[in-house]
């Protein structure tokens, strides 16, 4: 048991380290810099026979194993974390879930294309409900016959927009859980089938990832991956393997900045030796050594076993978990041999150090990772948590309990004052009005802005409605940060202004978690957009599906265009309570305080979700109001 890899192994890597020095590190600052997909260097290495390494070459692949290919994403990784993990998510992703559950027909129409290196392929299955707990996946498709209608969205998706094919995961059987999740192969270009930005990310920067919006797609039958409710074994199967990928950017990552601080402690000088002279420096390229070959033999490990169909999930998930904890040491050690120099922007262990954390996160993080290990370990020892939950419930919307009545009826204007008349009817006066530049923290009513309502001079239209509801102006942040249509204090969010007014008008805006967070102390929130899957409308009171630059000209027109009266203080106002839902089960009452749990709403603050049963709440659950536990409601 020599634990070496072969010659053909080292050849590749070899071949591969080359290409790596010689395309990629050259450039890999000012990919980082830019936020640049590297479209020129997927080119090349699908042009090598990389892109498809572990299939078989009647496919279009190059025939080789598992080892190769991590091999490959740790060479990669190396130079540049964000090129490697571009490969994994192709390879270990956007592939694998069609080479393992494809028929004949979908390998030859999709995987000869991605394996060849000819189209670049990701997986979507990650929502803002659905992260860890891939069971809470919201996205639907619907049987329409001799299709599937494809509806909702996906966020943080590698290699999304550039890649051509996605492998998406949706619920075709509602209220089951995961046995209704089916899996699908969409392609870019389809009628309905958008991306939202490019995020701009700490790391990995020379990745892209970026939202994936679903809005009626037609998806073929044929498209159909598996059998209808194998989804989840599908999502699950592709991600033990995409762990080994994840795994090897991680090594590869370490590796680099190890390598650089190792040279870095023979070259610089300080009392007239090398640093690496130092026992305090020495005993870190020690332990950075170590942790590496540890690594290293933990996904060659994984890497065989799976090659040749052994169970390998525990050990990769091992693998996946030690290789990015200690990437996250080994580049934090490295730093720190640099010194002030590493802290500099254009120094490889600076962007390694920010590369490296992404990987504790990604492929199940690395908290996930220790409870599939544990569960390998112990067994099946009482009912699960997937097994105790209420399969129907649905997680509580962002912004709490909204009314959600989306106004339908009738042509564009007559929805438009139909929204006017019940914004009267919940007490709004629109002939006062405060200032267009009012801070947004201390506003009364705020009119904002998002990417959907297109170019610049639109904004006349933001502040033409803003006039005429006597509310200022906000936006949201790529609208204030990316294209600096407005000041970069004016935009609303989780990580910008929070807005806890009373009337809330989002423009253009689909509702990212982050701003959503921004927005849910609004006593009101109104919805236009284009989009009518888009989040926001399942997080706001009143909401108008349609074009901006025809409603809000009407709205402006419906709200009035005289000149405002100075609005008098703010007096905050109660959200209109939403209609009761029919009861599921039996309220209690606090015997302390007198708080009603109400099971159809749930306890927002406290993550509880809409139709939980008190009996179904954890036992360490403690009344809103005043603390005390639940052995203090009495049933009413």
């Amino acid at each position: 048991m020599l634990f070496m890899t072969t010659e053909a192994h080292e050849a590749l890597r070899k071949k591969i380290r080359a290409f790596a020095e010689e395309k990629i590190k050259p450039i890999a600052f000012r990919l980082d810099q830019n936020n640049e997909f590297p479209d020129e260097i997927v080119k090349e290495i699908g042009a090598n026979g990389w892109m498809g390494l572990p299939y078989p070459k009647e496919y279009g692949g190059a025939g080789l194993d598992v080892l190769s290919y991590a091999i490959a994403v740790e060479e990669l990784s190396r130079v540049d974390g964000g090129v490697g993990v571009i490969l994994s998510a192709h390879v270990s992703l956007g592939s694998y879930p069609i080479a393992a559950f494809g028929n004949e027909k979908q390998k030859e129409k999709y995987l000869r294309p991605l394996a060849s290196g000819k189209k670049i392929g990701a997986f979507g299955l990650t929502e803002e409900n659905a992260g860890s707990d891939a069971g809470g996946t919201e996205t639907t498709a619907v049987d329409k016959g001799d299709h599937y209608l494809l509806n909702g969205g996906k966020i943080f998706i590698t290699n999304a927009p550039k890649a051509d094919i996605y492998v998406v995961f949706a619920v075709t059987t509602p209220d089951i859980g995961t046995k209704g999740i089916s899996a699908f192969i969409v392609e870019k270009g389809w009628k309905g089938f958008e991306f939202g930005d490019h995020y701009d990310k700490l790391g990995i920067r020379s990745s892209t990832t970026a939202e994936l919006i679903f809005n009626n797609v037609k998806v073929p039958k044929e498209n159909l991956l598996g059998k209808e409710g194998q989804g989840f074994k599908i999502a699950m199967a592709t991600l033990d393997g995409g762990r080994i990928g994840i795994a090897s950017q991680a090594l590869g990552i370490a590796q680099g900045a190890y390598e650089s601080a190792l040279d870095y402690a023979k070259e610089r000088h300080q009392f007239g030796d090398p640093i690496g002279i130092n026992q305090g420096i020495s005993f870190k390229l020690a332990d950075m050594a170590t942790k590496l070959r540890a690594s290293r033999y933990l996904i060659y490990s994984a890497a065989e076993l799976k090659e040749h169909h052994e169970s390998y999930s525990m050990e990769a998930a091992m693998a996946k978990m030690y290789a990015s904890d200690v990437a996250m040491e080994i580049t934090n050690d490295a730093l720190q041999i640099f010194g002030g120099s590493g802290f500099l922007k254009g120094m490889d262990v600076e962007r390694a150090y920010r590369d490296a954390k992404i990987t504790t996160i990604y492929e199940g993080t690395n908290e996930i990772q220790r409870v599939v290990i544990a569960a390998h370990l112990l067994g099946k020892l009482g009912k699960s948590h997937s097994e105790s939950r209420s399969v129907a419930k649905k997680p509580a919307p962002i912004t709490g309990i909204r009314k959600t009545k989306i106004f339908s009826d009738g042509n564009a204007k007559e929805q438009v004052e139909t929204l006017v008349a019940t914004l009267k009817q919940d007490g709004y006066d629109f002939s006062v009005g405060i200032p267009a530049d009012t801070p947004i923290a201390l506003a009364e009513r705020v009119v904002s802005a998002g990417k959907g309502i297109g170019a610049k001079e639109n904004m006349r239209l933001i502040e033409d409605l803003a006039a005429a509801a006597g509310a200022a102006v906000g936006s949201s942040r790529p609208v204030a940060e990316t294209l600096q249509y407005v000041p970069i204090e004016r935009y609303v969010g989780m990580s910008g202004q929070k807005f806890t007014g009373n009337l809330y008008i989002a423009c253009g805006i689909s509702g990212a978690k982050q701003h959503l967070k921004g927005i849910k102390d609004a006593s009101t929130i109104v919805a236009i957009n284009k989009n009518g899957n888009a989040p926001i409308f399942k997080n706001c009171d009143y909401g108008i599906i349609g074009d901006v630059n025809e409603i809000l000209p009407l709205l402006a027109d419906a709200l009035g265009r005289e000149k405002k009266k100075a609005a008098p203080p703010m007096v905050k106002m109660k959200r209109p309570l939403p209609p009761k839902p029919e009861p599921i089960g039996p309220r209690y009452v606090c015997s302390g305080c007198g708080y009603e749990y109400v099971p159809e709403l749930g306890d927002e603050d406290a993550d509880i979700a809409p139709g939980t049963l008190f009996d179904k709440l954890p036992e360490d659950w403690v009344c809103p109001e005043c603390a005390e536990g639940k052995d203090h409601f009495i049933k009413e």
